[in-house]
C-alpha cells in the first residue's frame, strides 16, 4: 500500500503524477498492459475507413454508418461483459480476468487480420468488446493498492498510460499501413499476445482474500453494479454527467478517421499522426496538470474545466477549414483529459473496498451504454451532414452533450459533499 500523501497548507492531498510513486509492483505492470492494449486499439484506426469501404464496396459516407454500427456492436458486448468481469474480479481476483481478456484480444485481432468480409469484422468487434471490459478490473487494481485520497492521481496514471498508447498506436498504424490495411491488425495481435504473456508471468494478485465476495448473477448487470452508488449519497447528478460526457466523447473513435478523410482528404498516415497528436497532448495534461488542477480546484473543479474545454474544442472542429487548425484547437481540447481521473476519483470513494471491481465494471457498462448509442448518433450525423455539406454536424451534437454534462456538474455535483477525503 502506498504511503499517505503530503498535504498542502489547507490540508488537501497533493496529487502529483510525476512525483507519485505507487509502491505496489502491480501498478506499473497494469499501466504497461493498458498502454500495450491501447496501442493495439489505436493502431487499426487509420485503416478502418479504407478497409470498410473495400470490403463493403461502398462510398465513404455509407462506410461511416457501417463503422458506427461496428462500434455499437463492440459497446453492446462490452455492456454485457463489463459487470460480469468486474464481479468475477471481485470473486476470483484481478489477475486471471486480465490475463484471459488479453488472450481474447490477441485472438480477436488475428481474426480481423484475416477477415474476408464485413460480417467477420463485426464478429471481431464483438470479441473485442467482451475483452475490452477488462478496463474495469484494471481500474480495480488501482483502487486495491491506492488509498482513497490518492485515487484521482492513480487514475490519472491510468489515463496517462492510455495517452501513451494513443500516441504510439495511431502513428504506428499509419506507418504499418504501408504494407496494406490488414498489417496493423496482425501487429496488434502480436502485441496483445505479448501483453498476455507478460501479465501471466509478472502480474501479482492485488485483491486481498478478505475482500473477496461471492459471484452473484443479480450483481452482474448494470443495475446491480450501481446499487452501491445509489445507496451512498446523491450520486445521480455525477452519474448523469458521466453518461453525457461519454456519449459525446465517443465522437472521436466513431468518426474522426472518416471525417478527416472527407474534409481534408487525409491519408491513413496523416490520420495516424493527428490521433497521435491528440494522445500526446492528453498525456501531457495527465502528467503535468492533473495534480495542480485537483489541488487548486478540487476534483469537481478539475472535472468542470475538462468538460468545458472538451465541449469548446468539439464546437470549433465543426467549422475548421484547414488541417493545421485541428492541431491548434486540440491544445485546448487536451484539457478534457482532466475529467476522467477527477470524476472517477469522486465516484470511487462512494463504495467500499470489496466493491471496487463492481464499481469499475458498472462504470464500464455505463460507458458501453453510451458507446452503443454514441457511434450511431455520431455516424448518422456525419453521414447525414456530409450529404448536405455539413460534415461538422457530428461535432456540434457531441459539443452539446458534453456542454450539458458540464452544466450538470456545475449545478448538481456539490450535493455529493466535499471533493477531498472519503465520501462514503
Amino acid at each position: 500500500m502506498v504511503a499517505t500523501p503530503a498535504r498542502d497548507s489547507r490540508g488537501r492531498p497533493r496529487y502529483n503524477l510525476i512525483m507519485f510513486r505507487p509502491k505496489h509492483r502491480a501498478v506499473p505492470i497494469v499501466l504497461a498492459a493498458v498502454t500495450v492494449d491501447v496501442i493495439g486499439f489505436g493502431i487499426v484506426m487509420p485503416v478502418l475507413p479504407g478497409l470498410i469501404t473495400a470490403l463493403g464496396h461502398t462510398d465513404l459516407a455509407h462506410a461511416t454508418v457501417i463503422g458506427g454500427w461496428m462500434l455499437a456492436a463492440f459497446a453492446l458486448a462490452q455492456f454485457v461483459a463489463g459487470p460480469v468481469l468486474g464481479n468475477l474480479g471481485d470473486r476470483f481476483g484481478r489477475r486471471p480476468v486480465l490475463v484471459a481478456a488479453m488472450v481474447a484480444f490477441a485472438l480477436d485481432y488475428a481474426l480481423m487480420a484475416a477477415a474476408p468480409s464485413l460480417a467477420w469484422l463485426f464478429l471481431g468487434r464483438v470479441i473485442a468488446g467482451i475483452a475490452g471490459a477488462s478496463y474495469g478490473p484494471a481500474g480495480a487494481v488501482i483502487a486495491d493498492v491506492t488509498p482513497p485520497e490518492q485515487r484521482a492521481a492513480g487514475y490519472g496514471l491510468l489515463g496517462a498510460a492510455f495517452g501513451i498508447g494513443f500516441v504510439i498506436g495511431p502513428a504506428l498504424g499509419g506507418l504499418v499501413a504501408h504494407w496494406g490495411p490488414r498489417a496493423p491488425f496482425a501487429l496488434a495481435a502480436a502485441l496483445a499476445a505479448a501483453n498476455a504473456a507478460a501479465m501471466l508471468l509478472f502480474l501479482p494478485e492485488t485483491l486481498d482474500p478478505a475482500n473477496r465476495r461471492a459471484f452473484r448473477l443479480r450483481d452482474a448487470h448494470v443495475i446491480g453494479a450501481f446499487r452501491p452508488l445509489f445507496a451512498a449519497g446523491n450520486a445521480a447528478p455525477l452519474l448523469v454527467a458521466w453518461f453525457l460526457w461519454q456519449l459525446g466523447g465517443i465522437v472521436y473513435p466513431a468518426v474522426w478517421s472518416f471525417w478527416a478523410t472527407l474534409r481534408f482528404g487525409w491519408s491513413a498516415a496523416a490520420i495516424g499522426w493527428s490521433l497521435a497528436w491528440v494522445g500526446f497532448l492528453q498525456l501531457l495534461v495527465q502528467l503535468l496538470l492533473t495534480r495542480r488542477a485537483v489541488e487548486r480546484l478540487g476534483e469537481r473543479g478539475a472535472a468542470l474545466i475538462g468538460l468545458i474545454a472538451g465541449a469548446a474544442t468539439l464546437f470549433a472542429y465543426a467549422f475548421v477549414t484547414q488541417g493545421w487548425q485541428v492541431y491548434a484547437f486540440f491544445v485546448v481540447g487536451a484539457l478534457g483529459a482532466l475529467a476522467w481521473p477527477a470524476m472517477n476519483g469522486l465516484l470511487s470513494r462512494l463504495v467500499d473496498a470489496s466493491r471496487q471491481g463492481a464499481l469499475q465494471g458498472g462504470l464500464g457498462s455505463m460507458n458501453s451504454v453510451a458507446a452503443v448509442f454514441g457511434p450511431l448518433i455520431a455516424a448518422q450525423s456525419l453521414a447525414w451532414g456530409a450529404r448536405r455539406g455539413m460534415d461538422g454536424l457530428a461535432f456540434l451534437v457531441a459539443a452539446t452533450l458534453i456542454g450539458a454534462a458540464a452544466l450538470i456538474v456545475a449545478v448538481g455535483v456539490p450535493k455529493l459533499g466535499r471533493d477531498n477525503g472519503d465520501a462514503r
